[in-house]
Parts: C-alpha cells; structure tokens; sequence
C-alpha cells in the first residue's frame, strides 16, 4: 500500500543528513537553496523553476560523505578534484525516478560557465546548474562570515563573484545575484536564526506523492550508500544490517510488510554518523571520550532527521533506537525492554552482528561463531533480546551470509 509522503519533506530531510557533514558548519545546503531561489526570482522564474532550484541546491552536495571533502571544497574556490562528487551525487539520484531529473544539475554544478558553453546542453540545465555553482562559491565566501561581520563582508564578496563573471558564471546569473543581493535580508536570512523558518516555508509546499516500499527503499538505499562511503571501513554496513534485519524479522514470524519496513530502517540507521569526523571511524586505536562523545551523537541525529518525514514515524523509531539496551544503559535516550519493540531489538542485533564480520582498523573481523558468543554475553547482561539471539544460533550460517553476502566461514 502506497504511503503518502511529500517528496519536498524527503528533499529537506536528505538535505538535513548531507550537512551534517559539515560538522561544524550544518547550513551549507540550506543556504546554497535559499540563494538560488532569491537569485531566480531575479530573473523572473516561476514557481516550478524555483521549486527545482530548491531541492537541487539542498541535495547539489549529496555526493559527499567524507569531512575532508567538504572542508576542500569549503575552503578553495575551484577545487581541482571537485568533479568527483558531481558524478557520484548524479549517479545517485539518476537511480531514483522522483528525484533523477535534479540529477544532471548536480553533475554540472562545478562545471565553469566558458566550458558549459560548449557542451550543447539544454539551456534549463546549464542555467541552473550554473547558478548552483554560483550560489555554492558565494556560500563559500561567506561562510566565515556568518554571525560576525556578514554585511561587512557583503561588497567583497560580490566583487569576487563578479570577478568571475564570463569564466565560471554567466553574466546575467551574476546580474541577478548582485540584484538579489543588495538586500540586507538576503544575507541576513542565511543565518542559523531564521535559515529554517524561510526553508521550511519551501519545504512544505508541492504536492503529496504516493510513493510505495519499492520506491522508498530505493530512497532508503541513497541514503545507506552516502552515509557507508564515509569509510572504506564501513562500506556495505547499512546495506547488510538492512537485509539481516529483513531476515530476522521473517524468522521471527512477523509480517512480510514490516519486514519490508525492517529492511529500510536498516539501510538508514546511521544517518547520523555523516557527524562524525573521518579520522575518527578510521582510527586505528581506542577512541578518547572525546571522541566516543562524538560517536554516541549518531543515531540522536538519525532520529531527528527522519522524524521530520510524516508516514515514517515507525522506521524513524526502528533505526534510531539500535543502541538502546533493554536494561536501559544503551543511548541516547536509555530506553528499557518496556519501551523497545521487537523491530528495534532486531535492528540493534543486526547492526551489532553486522558490524563485529567487518573488519574495522582496530581489530579484525570475527568469524560467525565468535560473533555469536558475543551476542549471547550482550543478551547474558540484558542488553540485547535472548529469544532473537536464539534465532541467530538456529540460523547462523543464513544470518552471515545476510549480513556479508559471502560464504560461511
């Protein structure tokens, strides 16, 4: 059965997952949007042109997953490896049919105007990918401006933009932004304190789309492949725990519906780890508290990203609660057994399972058996539900391979 969700509200909530990336700086999406939409009233566009605009300036960077990688792109005008994460954010979002016509925007959004020119594109892709590109080095000029001295700052950052007017931006997209940007409340709505309030208004337009569980793992699984490209460590995670989760809920007896549901919120269980910095996942050492800190943030901010996304209420539950305990000492929030349905102890079994047959750069990879071991200890000390674990022993060889697609070992 279809569920009814607004692909503006997944847009927004994608967008919310992709700045985190920024760690410290979690609006670059939102402002490049809200840039590109004041810049194309300038020129006159209508509602539907805006409304693209918007969703391909919030996910324009959904090829990204590394912190290094945005602190580069951040931080130089013209990047040379920039291309990179054009291609990957394409070949993401041309898989997913409500949302692939925003892709060839993302493919050309560091591409210089004088070289878009030659490309014989149609003229829609290569004005709105251009005024991505435009709107994205504006941000990046502003970006260590804001809640300091921004309107200060505002003249030199037009005559850098201008600077390059015929080179990297068309002249009339210049045109436009210096029109729209000579308004104080351009730059002033950028800010953390009222960049929401004036997104969410976009965001809660456009109409309501059926979408159904086919579609929406499709979804499930951009997301899965931004967050596993974090590290070369964690590749593939999500997408096992995602089918170990699916097979436990089929062992389990419970409907074939919710197991469908299971196998989603498996694939986006760790949105929130797009936070944590890369030299953190890839420490080959014991993590500081510091840094366990940081860790345990993760599925606190995969909740708050998905709760955002009316008719996913249940998946947001199911993914965001995979490290609470049902003695109540897991986090963030300390639920116990009372409060965990069995969909959220399967997920925490099949993170648990899937993560121990990885290899990570503290330790090796463990063999089923040993990985069972550690699962009845954790159920042992009530951390983890004993009749699922019992499930996992009846059915050991079928839950590695679901969790690593390899044979047994």
């Amino acid at each position: 059965m279809p569920i009814q969700i607004n692909l503006h509200q997944v847009v927004y909530a994608l967008s919310d997952a992709l700045d985190l990336v920024g760690v410290d700086d979690v609006h670059h999406g939102k402002r490049v949007a809200l840039m590109a939409i004041e810049c194309g009233r300038s020129l006159g566009l209508d509602e539907a042109s805006l409304d693209t605009l918007f969703d391909a300036g919030l996910l324009h960077d959904c090829g990204v997953s590394s912190t290094h990688v945005h602190r580069q792109l951040i931080m130089e005008m013209d990047w040379k490896a920039a291309q990179a994460h054009c291609d990957r954010g394409y070949a993401l979002l041309e898989t997913f049919a409500p949302l692939a016509h925003l892709a060839p925007y993302i493919l050309y959004h560091h591409t210089h105007w004088e070289a878009l020119t030659h490309l014989h594109l149609p003229e829609r892709v290569s004005t709105f990918s251009n005024l991505i590109f435009l709107a994205d080095r504006a941000d990046t000029l502003a970006a260590s401006h804001y809640e300091r001295d921004l309107l200060i700052s505002v003249p030199a950052i037009q005559n850098s933009i201008a600077k390059f007017s015929g080179s990297f931006f068309a002249p009339p997209l210049v045109d436009a932004f210096l029109d729209a940007s000579r308004k104080e409340a351009f730059w002033l709505a950028l800010e953390s304190s009222h960049i929401h309030q004036s997104l969410e208004r976009m965001a809660r337009g456009g109409a309501v789309a059926p979408i159904d569980l086919n579609q929406l793992k499709q979804l499930a699984t951009i997301f899965s492949s931004i967050v596993d490209a974090k590290s070369a460590f964690t590749v593939e995670h999500s997408l096992g725990v995602s089918r170990l989760a699916k097979l436990l809920g089929n062992l389990a007896g419970l409907p074939e519906n919710t197991c469908d549901k299971l196998e989603i919120a498996g694939l986006m269980h760790d949105l929130g780890k797009l936070q944590v910095r890369d030299e953190i996942l890839e420490k080959p050492a014991p993590l500081s508290a510091e840094e366990r800190a940081a860790i345990a943030r993760h599925s606190f901010e995969t909740y708050q990203i998905l709760r955002r996304i009316p008719g996913l209420e249940e998946i947001a539950q199911w993914a965001a609660f995979h490290h609470e305990t049902l003695n109540g000492e897991g986090y963030p929030y300390h639920h116990n057994a009372d409060k965990l349905t069995v969909e959220s102890r399967v997920i925490a079994i099949a993170d648990i399972f899937q993560a121990l047959a990885q290899k990570r750069p503290y330790r090796a990879s463990l063999p089923p058996h040993s990985i069972l071991e550690e699962l009845q200890q954790l159920a042992e000390k009530q951390r983890l539900d004993a009749s699922l674990i019992a499930l996992v022993a009846a059915n050991l060889t079928l839950c590695w391979q679901a969790a690593t697609q390899s044979a047994f070992v």
